[in-house]
């Protein structure tokens, strides 16, 4: 391929080449787990320290998975016979490969893998390396060999070896088929064990596919596998172990008389294998998996063409349903590690493909449809859920958990699934894990929350989560059909049961202007003045909604600047008494959660703010289960340098001490004072026991800069910003949030930890 040409995918192979180059070559590094900064880590993590887990594990081999890192460690191993649809290119050639499917292992289920590639063809000399590599490793995946060697290999590690081993071209390929098929199945109301399947192909991918839609229903006499040579048939000449299994009696002779009245056909084969004219013979609403990748077997546009009525699913993404390995390998090695599974076996596979399917069913959330640019919803065109669904990890890998202890290869029991599902969410959203009591504190108090924007698709999916995860009652302000009509379009069974309120017609309108116009009349305003305001700014109808009890807090902010968002909201509602209302930032990495204030209000606070901002920034720390630890920002620490700026910040610590606090703080400081380890030894005297974890910022420049630069550049989650200090719960999000950013503060604001 030219550097310059255009692939598939909508990139060059130059942007791939520099993607593979840049910042450092590969996709992969390893990261220490463990603190290496001093001469006494490297006695705990080296010698002698190690001494120790290593006579434990000695005693007890099952230490190991409690002093190493091997029971979430897989090996990606290949030996480059098959590599993607490029063919025998060697075990070198695949490494890029074997990387990248290290790397959707830790994006995806947080399972660290280092890929492995074996310069042989030689089945046994592969065999035995990797079987004596069992000692390392949690699992085995292996990727791109080419059959029947591939066949011999898996089998014979899954014999010698007592951890999980797939092969994921053959399996992960077939539990995504068969959650596609249960679900086309389920929408053509036909019933599994009566449809009749051709198979085109007969390689590693079609005779596990075939052999799990076997083992989940269907029958083995309908099923029809093909080859080069045509229908495989008892007794015919030259066909292996592995294809003979699938031999059925039948009159026809070619692929085109196999599809007459078949319901199904799957393709794992080459380009152009299906010809339209044969797809007409097939029975009604025919399903279609054509995967041969680059190029399937027959193009979506092209079977629709000649059957309207079909249900098609390809392995390429940019058609709809496609058929991706990374919806089923992450999540079915995440549940085989966490309970020691000794194999993967059919009713792990089994419990996999069942619980994607019934996910696809499920309501798509809103981080699905921001990352594919558009709604989604079950049906003809989404039978299979996307990989970058975050359900999939809890959904599926539990699945697997359970049916590996139901059938008798687990070696350890998971006796709270509710709690295991809870550590699977946290595994790659720390939010969740952080805010799971918030939630549950909202569901347990629900509220009537006031959805300012609710024309708005991200308000809305936000609104809907609101009320179908429990949280409260939604109260939506917009105009009334707009609304129905958006919800009917996002498949809510139940839009009239939305509480809709329009400016237009809303019976509230008189009290909200009279009570307005009291509140504006000495500020200049006209009672028509305020009229016009509450019939046509929505941010302050909405308010004032939240001002005469009809919501007990409010949402809004995606359709205009935050500024100007917050001065609507201050024509109706006022701060607190004694309260300086601010923002802050909320960013949750890996391993650590800073609170940032104030990011959004106070220009340049004075000292008494700055100790109030503190103060309360501290308290909403707590609230979230943190111990707070607050660290007063400024370009000089402790002095040096001096500078005009500082008088405030000295102060505001002043007042603290004066005031008395039951948490750390300390100032003024740099942020590497603050936050380093290293830095923070050469200021013995510092009041902080360990880093900060709320910063109080000097002015609304650097504090706003700061936080925009940390979400943008960081690798954290960031929330917020989250407005305190109103006389009523009022969250303004960015314009640029979605739907969980909306939903997280609304929920924020319902069980009280910020407003």
């Amino acid at each position: 391929m030219a550097e310059t040409d255009e692939t598939q995918s909508g990139f060059t192979s130059r942007e791939a080449l520099f993607y593979h180059e840049t910042i450092r070559p590969g996709k992969l590094e390893i990261v220490a787990t463990k603190p290496m900064t001093s001469q006494r880590d490297l006695s705990l993590a080296y010698s002698p320290g190690v001494a120790v887990p290593v006579e434990a594990i000695a005693n007890d081999p099952k230490l190991a998975a409690r002093y190493t890192a091997k029971a979430n460690l897989v090996a990606v191993i290949s030996n480059g016979t098959a590599i993607l649809g490029l063919g025998n290119l060697g075990a070198l050639a695949s490494k890029p490969v074997m990387e990248g499917k290290a790397v959707l292992f830790k994006r995806f289920a947080d399972v660290d893998s280092i890929d492995i590639e074996l310069d042989t063809e030689d089945p046994e000399a592969f065999i035995n390396a990797v079987a004596l590599m069992e000692p390392s490793f949690g699992g085995i995946n292996l990727e791109d060999i080419k059959a029947p060697e591939c066949f011999i290999i898996e089998q014979a590690l899954r014999e010698r070896m007592n951890i999980p081993i797939m092969h994921d071209d053959q399996h992960g390929t077939a539990i995504i088929t068969a959650a596609g098929l249960l679900n086309a199945c389920h929408l053509t109301d036909r019933d599994i064990k009566d449809v009749k399947v051709v198979v085109n192909g007969a390689g590693a991918a079609a005779i596990a596919c075939t052999a799990l839609i076997k083992a989940m229903g269907v029958s083995h006499e309908n099923v029809i596998m093909c080859d080069r040579k045509g229908p495989i048939t008892p007794g015919r000449e030259n066909v292996d172990q592995w294809k003979s299994a699938h031999a059925v009696a039948t009159d026809a002779t070619t692929l085109e008389e196999a599809l007459n009245g078949a319901d199904i056909f799957l393709g794992l084969s080459a380009a152009g294998a299906l010809k339209p004219e044969w797809v007409e013979k097939m029975a009604d609403k025919p399903i279609i998996f054509a995967m041969a990748n680059p190029v399937p077997e027959i193009m979506p546009d092209e079977a629709k063409a000649v059957r309207p009525d079909a249900i098609i699913a390809t392995g390429r993404s940019d058609f709809p349903n496609q058929v991706n390995n990374v919806l089923g390998f992450p999540f079915i090695f995440r549940g085989a590690l966490d309970v020691q599974a000794t194999t993967i076996n059919e009713e792990m596979k089994v419990a996999a493909a069942t619980a994607i399917a019934e996910l696809a069913r499920d309501r798509v959330p809103e981080e699905v449809a921001a990352a594919y640019g558009k709604n989604q919803k079950f049906g003809t065109d989404y039978i299979i859920p996307a990989p970058f669904d975050p359900r999939l990890i809890e959904v599926v890998s539990s699945a697997v958990a359970k049916a590996a202890m139901d059938s008798g290869v687990a070696q350890m029991r998971i006796e709270d699934f509710d709690e295991y599902r809870h550590q699977l969410k946290s595994r790659l959203n720390p939010t969740t894990a952080v805010l799971t009591g918030v939630y549950n504190e909202a569901r347990a108090n629900p509220k009537r929350m006031v959805f300012a924007e609710a024309e708005e698709d991200v308000v809305l999916r936000a609104a809907i989560q609101y009320r179908d995860f429990g949280y409260g009652t939604p109260v939506l302000v917009g105009r009334t059909k707009a609304v129905l009509d958006k919800l009917h379009q996002l498949s809510v069974s139940d839009p009239g049961g939305f509480e809709i309120q329009n400016s237009a017609d809303s019976e509230h309108v008189p009290a909200m202007v009279d009570y307005l116009y009291k509140r504006l009349q000495r500020r200049g305003y006209t009672e028509r003045d305020v009229r016009r305001m509450v019939n046509q700014e929505r941010n302050v109808f909405a308010a004032l909604l939240v001002a005469l009890g009809h919501g007990e807090g409010m949402i809004t902010g995606l359709t205009r600047p935050f500024a100007q968002t917050a001065k609507d909201v201050n024509r109706v509602l006022d701060p607190k008494p004694d309260a300086v209302p601010f923002g802050i930032h909320m960013m949750i990495g890996k391993n650590h959660t800073t609170f940032l204030a104030d990011t959004t209000i106070n220009e340049r606070p004075t000292a008494i703010e700055l100790a109030h901002i503190a103060r309360e920034t501290a308290a909403v720390a707590r609230r979230m289960g943190h111990e707070p630890r607050v660290a007063f920002l400024s370009y000089s620490t402790f002095g040096n340098p001096s500078g005009q700026w500082l008088g405030n910040i000295r102060e505001a610590v002043t007042i603290l001490d004066r005031e008395g606090c039951d948490f750390e703080y300390e100032g003024e400081m740099a942020p590497d004072a603050a936050l380093n380890p290293k830095v923070m030894q050469l200021y013995p005297f510092s009041r902080l026991s360990a880093p900060a974890n709320v910063l109080i910022m000097p002015g609304l420049q650097s504090a706003n800069l700061s936080a925009k630069m940390l979400r943008e550049l960081g690798a954290n989650t960031t929330i917020g910003p989250m407005l305190i200090g109103m006389e009523k719960p009022v969250q303004i999000v960015p314009m640029t949030a979605i739907a969980p950013d909306v939903l997280t503060l609304a929920v924020l604001s319902s069980a009280g930890i910020v407003g």
